[in-house]
């Protein structure tokens, strides 16, 4: 369901909207103010105010730097950040992207569409090739084997969806990509060996992309610290400033909104990547796997 008007008392919570209000929460805690005092500076209801620092209506901007003047931040780089948080939430909301063309992606939607208006993403893959880096085939196999489509002619256009996906990588200002998959995910054989070696030939095609770094972490690295689940980091600004962190289970999508769950898997990112080979010698092992495939 879309958002709608504020004003009209709307139930819908987005990730963006909920970080935003987190941080405007904060805010006026940390000036030991009261909602109330909020809602006067905007000639709004208590209500209003609750439903805004809980994320469940978008903001508008007036609004947004009549709080921080409440709140007595002036510092115009942190209002811009507030600020860019709500644009892109509204637009979010909007529900015009080109996602909303194929029904299939509705457990997806709102990772999507923050995909298409992030800057940067970095994801651990244990199983999988990555969705923006999979071919048509990879990504038709994948669908098939999952095996809970209740009409297989849905198949078609999730694959077609996730190829359109893709399109952030290219043109104008492309989405900066650094992706690291376990080895097992490249000797996985999903549609067989054909599938996989042309799989395996796009990864070496990506990889020479200036937007996409991609690493292996090799079997011999042994015991790491992305054993237990493959997750993805967006950012929408400067490194760290919006991150929010996606972990998909076999049930449900999870979403890690605070700073401290960003800091930790951030971190856990890092140690990763010192684990995994570095951009040639990654080259090297995914080109060693297609002629072994």
């Amino acid at each position: 369901m879309a958002g709608r008007n504020p004003d009209r008392g709307v139930s819908v919570s987005t990730v963006l909207a909920r970080r935003l209000g987190g941080e405007l929460l904060r805010m006026r805690e940390m000036w030991g103010l009261r909602q109330a005092h909020a809602a006067e500076a905007l000639s709004a209801s208590v209500a209003k105010v609750a439903k805004m620092e809980r994320g469940l209506v978008p903001i508008r901007d007036p609004d947004i730097r009549a709080l921080c003047h409440l709140y007595g931040e002036t510092a115009e780089p942190v209002i811009a950040r507030l600020l860019t948080l709500a644009r892109t939430d509204r637009e979010r909301r909007k529900a015009r992207g080109w996602w909303n063309q194929y029904p299939q992606l509705s457990a997806m939607v709102e990772y999507v569409a923050l995909e298409d208006i992030a800057t940067n993403i970095r994801t651990w893959q244990l199983a999988v090739v990555p969705g923006l880096l999979q071919t048509t085939d990879y990504a038709r196999a994948l669908a098939v084997g999952n095996g809970h489509w209740e009409d297989p002619d849905e198949i078609e256009p999730f694959v077609d969806s996730r190829m359109a996906r893709q399109a952030r990588l290219h043109g104008e200002a492309p989405l900066e990509l650094w992706a690291v998959v376990h080895e097992a995910a490249l000797r996985q054989l999903v549609g067989g060996r054909e599938v996989m070696r042309a799989q395996l030939g796009h990864l070496l095609d990506m990889a020479r992309r200036p937007n996409v770094k991609l690493q292996v972490l090799p079997y011999l690295a042994g015991a790491h610290p992305g054993m237990t689940s493959a997750f993805t980091i967006v950012s929408f600004a400067e490194p760290g400033a919006l991150d929010v962190v996606h972990v998909d289970t076999t049930s449900s999508t999870v979403w890690l909104e605070s700073d401290t769950d960003a800091d930790h898997h951030n971190g856990l990112f890092d140690r990763i990547t010192r684990l995994g080979l570095a951009g040639q010698n990654s080259v090297r092992l995914i080109d060693a796997i297609l002629k072994e495939t």
